[in-house]
C-alpha cells in the first residue's frame, strides 16, 4: 500500500520541491497479434505522450493536471474506436484526454486529495491504473489517507467515475467511462518485513448493475531476510453482489505465492483463484488487469466457471554490475484450469528483456504465447517499445 509519502506526490511545506514543475512520459510501442480466430495478424503502431504541470503551493498544498495524446500511424488493428473489427484488438487507440487534475494537501500524518487522480492499492489487483495501457485508468474520486501510528495506514477513497482505458473515442460508451458509486476502506500494519492489510471494496457501478460487488479481504507480504532468502505473498478474500446488482452470488479469492531469491535470481510459484459456480464468477474490473493471469490478456474477465491460475516465474539481471546489470528479464509460465467443472482452459509462456538506454529512455521487448485447450483459441502477442520520462522545473 503506498504511504502518505506516496499521495498525491503532494508536497509538505518543507518539501524543497519547485514551485512549478514540467513532466512528461512519451512512449513508442509496436504490438503485433497473431490470433488464430482472425485471418489477419493486428499490428499497432502508436506513440502516447502524456504532459503535466506540477504546483507546489506551500503549505503542504500541490496541484497537478496533466493531458494524454495517441497517436497511430496505421490502422491494421481494431482499437474498439476505429471500426477495424476484421483484425485482432489491441486496445489503444488514437485520441486526447484530460489524464489527471487533482488538488491536494499533506501533513505530517493526513493527506487529502480530490480530483481525477490515479488510484493504485497494494499489488493492483483490486484497484490500479492499467499502466500497461497507452491511455491509463484513472477515477474522478475523493482520497483520503491517515498515520495514527509510524506502523499504521489507514485509506478510505471515494469514486464517483472511472476513465478507462479505452480512450474518449471509443465506439462502445461503457468502454470509455462509468458512473461509481464506490467506497474503499484499506488499513495496512507493516512490520519489519512484512505488512498485514485489510480491506472492504464496496463497489456500485451505476451504469453496469451486475458489476456491482463487495468484497472484503486480507493480504499478508513478508520476506525472512530484507536481501535474498525467502518471502511471500498471501490473501484471502470473499466476494458478494451488492447495492443495485441483480444477481445472488458469494465467491471466493485465494492467492498463494513463495519465493525465494539467491544470487540475484528470483523464483516464484504462485497459484491464484478466482471463483465461479457457472453462472458468475468473481471480478475484478477495476484492476490494473494486464498484471495478472498471463501477459496475453486472455482473462481480462473471469469466466463464469472461475479460473486456478497456476504459475512459475523466474526473473533476474545478467550479472551484479556494469551494463549488463541493468538488463531485467522475467520469464513466466502459466497453466489455466476452471474452478466450476473440470475444464483445462490452456497455457501461456511469457517473457520480457527490459533495458536502460541514456538517462530516461528505457527499452522493453516483451511476448506473451496461450495455447488453447478448451477456452479460446492460440494467440501469440509481441511488443517493441521505447518510453522516454522526465521532468523540469520552470
Amino acid at each position: 500500500m503506498l504511504g502518505l509519502t506516496a499521495v498525491a506526490h503532494a508536497q509538505s511545506s518543507t518539501d524543497p520541491s519547485p514551485p512549478l514543475q514540467v513532466e512528461w512520459n512519451a512512449r513508442l510501442r509496436q504490438e503485433q497479434v497473431d490470433d488464430n480466430a482472425y485471418q489477419r495478424d493486428a499490428e499497432a503502431i502508436t506513440l502516447r505522450l502524456r504532459l503535466g504541470l506540477r504546483a507546489n503551493l506551500g503549505d503542504g498544498w500541490s496541484a497537478f493536471v496533466e493531458g494524454a495524446g495517441v497517436a497511430a500511424a496505421n490502422d491494421h488493428y481494431n482499437s474498439g474506436a476505429n471500426g477495424q473489427t476484421q483484425y485482432p484488438t489491441v486496445n489503444d487507440p488514437h485520441g486526447t484526454e484530460l489524464n489527471q487534475a487533482w488538488l491536494a494537501w499533506q501533513g505530517s500524518n493526513f493527506a487529502a486529495k480530490a480530483g481525477r487522480q490515479e488510484i493504485m492499492l497494494d499489488n493492483q489487483r483490486w484497484i490500479g491504473n492499467s499502466g500497461w495501457r497507452q491511455f491509463e485508468q484513472t477515477f474522478d474520486a475523493v482520497d483520503l489517507q491517515w498515520k495514527p501510528a509510524a506502523d499504521w495506514t489507514l485509506r478510505y477513497d471515494w469514486l464517483d467515475k472511472v476513465n478507462r482505458v479505452a480512450g474518449p473515442d471509443a465506439i462502445n460508451p461503457l468502454a470509455r467511462e462509468r458512473l461509481l458509486n464506490t467506497h474503499l476502506l484499506n488499513a495496512a500494519w507493516a512490520y519489519g518485513g512484512q505488512q498485514v492489510t485489510g480491506y472492504a471494496y464496496l463497489h456500485k457501478d451505476k451504469d453496469v448493475p451486475t458489476a456491482s460487488t463487495e468484497t472484503y479481504g486480507v493480504r499478508w507480504v513478508g520476506a525472512l531476510a530484507r536481501e535474498g532468502g525467502f518471502s511471500w505473498a498471501l490473501e484471502g478474500a470473499r466476494q458478494y453482489d451488492y447495492a443495485n446488482n441483480p444477481q445472488n452470488f458469494a465467491h471466493s479469492y485465494w492467492l498463494l505465492e513463495p519465493a525465494w531469491t539467491q544470487w540475484g535470481v528470483t523464483g516464484k510459484l504462485g497459484w491464484e483463484h478466482l471463483g465461479g459456480d457457472g453462472h458468475t464468477a468473481l471480478q475484478t474490473p477495476l484492476a490494473t488487469l494486464h498484471a495478472f493471469n498471463g501477459w496475453n490478456d486472455q482473462f481480462l474477465g473471469t469466466p463464469v466457471n472461475g479460473l486456478n491460475d497456476y504459475y512459475a516465474t523466474v526473473n533476474g539481471n545478467f550479472g551484479k554490475s556494469g551494463w549488463a546489470s541493468k538488463l531485467g528479464w522475467i520469464v513466466s509460465y502459466h497453466d489455466y484450469q476452471a474452478d466450476h467443472g473440470s475444464a483445462h482452459y490452456g497455457n501461456e509462456w511469457d517473457a520480457s528483456l527490459a533495458f536502460p538506454l541514456v538517462t530516461g529512455l528505457s527499452g522493453l521487448v516483451k511476448v506473451a504465447s496461450y495455447h488453447a485447450d478448451q477456452f479460446s483459441h492460440d494467440d501469440t502477442k509481441l511488443w517493441l517499445q521505447l518510453e522516454w520520462r522526465g521532468k523540469q522545473a520552470l
